[in-house]
């Protein structure tokens, strides 16, 4: 199956509140593509990575869950291993922040191995325009929830976008889920 599946109710107002803070406690740092390119043209986003130990390891021990009940229940992929930290992301307005369409498999070991890729929402609604997260599994773009807290689960191999941010700030979180490569 290649459709997105929703996750609503991934994390609580206060636990967003709480991811937020740990990502601007560490540095944001410019985001990069896989193979650690610079390219402006097409992601413009400032990134921090969690820890999943210490005081983030919570928020890894939630997003295991959901990725184990999102591939039972939606994909049924070969699941070895959680290998990246997560990813907070923050696109902005004045930064002219969003992320051109791709796919998160591509060079790299790493890379490679990204079975399912899961976005939380961390953001309000009004907080910020435009921004959408879209995506392509099937060849009908679907925007995900715009729900803070909720997230959704997807194939690696998909592609989606996150739209220009028009105005404000927004903050969402990704893991990937790896495995052997798909054959």
């Amino acid at each position: 199956m290649l459709t997105p599946v929703a996750l609503p109710d991934l994390f609580s107002r206060e636990d967003c509140a709480r991811i937020i803070a740990l990502a601007e406690g560490g540095a944001l740092d410019e985001a990069r593509l896989v193979g650690g390119r610079a390219v402006a043209e097409k992601r413009r986003a400032r990134i921090a990575w969690l820890d999943d130990e210490g005081a983030a390891s919570w928020v890894m021990a939630r997003l295991m869950r959901a990725v184990a009940d999102a591939n039972r229940d939606g994909f049924g992929f070969d699941i070895e291993a959680f290998e990246e930290r997560g990813q907070v992301a923050l696109y902005e307005e004045a930064a002219g922040g969003g992320f051109d369409w791709h796919s998160d498999v591509g060079d790299g070991p790493l890379a490679r191995r990204r079975k399912l890729t899961v976005v939380a929402q961390l953001s309000e609604d009004g907080d910020y325009e435009g921004g959408a997260l879209e995506v392509n599994g099937d060849g009908a773009p679907r925007a995900a929830s715009r729900a803070q807290g909720g997230g959704i689960a997807f194939p690696s191999f998909a592609l989606h976008r996150v739209a220009p941010v028009t105005r404000g700030r927004r903050w969402s979180l990704t893991i990937w889920a790896h495995g052997a490569p798909f054959r």
